[in-house]
């Protein structure tokens, strides 16, 4: 069916379309519940074999949905339907804002894939914790990460603030944390992947980690643009501050080798989908050897076929999550994974 209906979904623009499509699936959620009944029935994944337990936590399989789809936790219950193995909402950042002016979402089509310059558009962390306290009050067992960022007008001598508070607001409300220093799309941003910054904020937010005898497992979200002197310092980093693990990868800058249109290739912003299916598996692959299996790898980018997921995890990823993907396979693509991976 998703065949049938996606050349239409793609004739609109594409942000519009995605709000059009999740509000919709959101309202059939609540309002017919032997309509979601059926949903779950069609999509969601009960086969033996795919659960896993990664940093602590049990996943019913290890097909997740990627932070920016659903910044603010509007429409986990209606995702969910859909087979996750576990949701991550976010980037939220301390205060409200709007993000970059539109339009700032466009498909490649000829190259399978999307460029976005959203820019941290959310409803700040306190709406979406008050959000996700509700449906936890419901004892919903889904899994949740919370993608983490700093706002636009905050200099980067001053993110960590930004950080700490996200992290305070969210935290008996998610069960994961993820650092985002690697969106291209917030001024200065990727320079907190730096050594010397990424060292102070991700102890900082370790020390807060481990106030009360409780904690939560936190993960570094990277660029595949990172030389490998760099991920070699991506290793260091994570061994030393010992936070959970990484997801590898963000979107790229890189445009090198696509089939779209000049003008339109070089739109700004971060580019993903198939294009990046080759270097993000590259990136696990690498930070697995180096680190010799040190610590997890959440794997991202360019999946959208079962073998694109089974590369990841043969690579040394733990667990795999979709974006771009799902949107030009369709939500049959999680099921197909999972169904691949007991073979």
């Amino acid at each position: 069916m998703y065949r049938l209906i996606k050349p239409i979904f793609f004739k609109f623009d594409p942000e519009k379309v995605h709000y059009f499509v999740v509000k919709r699936l959101k309202w059939f959620h609540e309002h017919f519940p032997l309509g979601s009944t059926i949903l779950r029935g069609s999509f969601d994944v009960n086969i033996k074999g795919l659960e896993r337990e990664v940093f602590g936590i049990k996943f019913k399989n290890p097909v997740g949905l990627a932070a920016g789809f659903d910044k603010n936790g509007e429409y986990i219950e209606a995702l969910s339907d859909l087979g996750f193995g576990f949701i991550e909402v976010g980037t939220v950042t301390p205060l409200p804002q709007p993000g970059n002016d539109k339009p700032r979402m466009f498909r490649l089509e000829a190259d399978s894939a999307l460029i976005n310059r959203m820019g941290f558009n959310n409803k700040g962390v306190d709406t979406l914790a008050e959000r996700l306290r509700l449906l936890r009050s419901k004892n919903t067992d889904i899994v949740i990460g919370g993608n983490i960022g700093k706002n636009k007008s905050t200099p980067n001598e001053e993110a960590t603030s930004d950080y700490v508070k996200c992290f305070d607001r969210l935290f008996d409300v998610v069960d994961y944390f993820v650092v985002n220093v690697s969106s291209p799309n917030t001024p200065g941003l990727r320079a907190l992947q730096e050594k010397v910054p990424l060292m102070e904020l991700l102890n900082t937010l370790q020390q807060r980690n481990n106030i009360n005898g409780v904690s939560r497992p936190i993960l570094l979200k990277i660029a595949p643009d990172l030389t490998n002197e760099q991920l070699d310092d991506i290793v260091e980093i994570v061994m030393g501050t010992k936070i959970a693990g990484v997801i590898a990868t963000n979107t790229t800058v890189d445009r090198n080798g696509l089939y779209t249109p000049e003008k339109l290739k070089n739109e700004a912003g971060g580019l993903s989908g198939k294009p990046l299916t080759l270097r993000s598996t590259e990136v696990i692959r690498y930070l697995s050897v180096k680190s010799n299996k040190a610590f997890p790898i959440i794997g991202v980018g360019g999946i959208h076929s079962p073998q694109d997921a089974k590369d990841k995890l043969d690579a040394g990823a733990s667990l795999v999550q979709l974006y771009t993907g799902f949107i030009y396979e369709g939500p049959g693509l999680i099921k197909a994974i999972c169904k691949e991976l007991v073979k």
